[in-house]
């Protein structure tokens, strides 16, 4: 008796089983393929730098080195013999870079998305997004280009200065060279990005409840006031993602600060290429520099999910 329930539990427990796995077979076919996809060219090529990165000092020649943490306190452990403070202020600068161009589009996206979201007439908003992220159609290198024939010193913007001061009598414009320096990496960081910026908050206002408005318009609320007690709060969690997001691609992004900041304008993501390509080919190092700037963005993208609106990203 006792034998013949165990059975009957055991093939019920099997046929579940089965049902359960075929269930799941479906999901899982589905997410083989980017599954595999994901550890052949994200987790193994990270897990690779991670374990580069724990051999002090190696370079492409070494056969291999005892494991430690050395390439670390090269960059972070001022009592280090090996210490130079010079990658702390690159990983500074970077920082600095990212925020003020994240600000930037921010202050300038803000007014843009708005406008699209609630004061274009509803028949020409997809034509005007359309028009407006059209920069991005094209190659971040020829946009860096472009930048450069128009801010060197006999670029489009100095013409046009010196055009203008033509035309004042006795005013003249000043007119310097605006490439290689900080200046030129704040516009171009702003230009690439802020297209990025303006889709999500448009992407969040578009959600905007505008009786909302109409009621603290009613209630005596000033536009100031409706602006900061009633918009911003209902897209806090764009601007969130709007900001964390263009702040995550401005950190790692190599082409501008390379091509308008010249070399005074070392981030990180320079740095990180000199040690693998260029003369100190400290691979070691350049592998740790690699691990602060991936822990840096999974950072900023655990930030991103926990705060932001992921649905205004999504569709924007």
């Amino acid at each position: 008796m006792s034998a013949s329930l165990s059975k009957r539990r055991l093939k019920g427990w099997n046929s579940r089983l089965g049902h359960r796995l075929r269930q799941l077979a479906g999901p899982l076919a589905l997410l083989g393929p980017p599954g595999i996809w994901l550890v052949l060219f994200l987790v193994l090529p990270t897990l690779l730098i991670l374990d580069i990165s724990l051999v002090p000092g190696l370079r492409p020649e070494d056969v291999g080195g005892a494991y430690g943490l050395g390439n670390y306190f090269q960059v972070f452990n001022p009592f280090d013999a090996n210490f130079d403070p010079v990658y702390l202020q690159v990983i500074w600068r970077s920082l600095y870079y990212a925020g003020i161009s994240t600000f930037a589009c921010l202050v300038l996206g803000f007014p843009v998305a708005y406008w699209l979201a609630i004061m274009a007439p509803r028949r020409w908003r997809n034509f005007l997004v359309v028009a407006f992220i059209l920069p991005l159609w094209t190659s971040s290198l020829l946009r860096a280009y472009a930048w450069i024939s128009i801010l060197r010193p006999t670029g489009l913007l100095n013409s046009f200065l010196g055009w203008l001061s033509s035309l004042i009598p006795g005013v003249q414009l000043p007119t310097q060279s605006w490439l290689y320096a900080t200046t030129a990496v704040f516009i171009g960081l702003t230009y690439n990005f802020l297209p990025y910026m303006v889709l999500i908050l448009y992407a969040s206002l578009e959600k905007l409840d505008i009786s909302l408005l109409e009621a603290a318009a009613d209630l005596g609320a000033n536009p100031r006031q409706t602006f900061w007690k009633v918009t911003v709060p209902q897209t806090l969690p764009g601007i969130a993602a709007g900001c964390l997001l263009v702040f995550i691609t401005s950190m790692g992004d190599f082409v501008v600060p390379t091509l308008l900041g010249g070399a005074s304008s070392m981030t990180i993501s320079r740095l990180i290429y000199n040690q693998f390509l260029g003369i100190t080919r400290n691979w070691g190092l350049g592998s740790a520099l690699s691990m602060v700037l991936i822990m840096a963005v999974s950072l900023a993208i655990a930030l991103l999910l926990k705060y932001g609106d992921r649905d205004s990203v999504k569709e924007a």
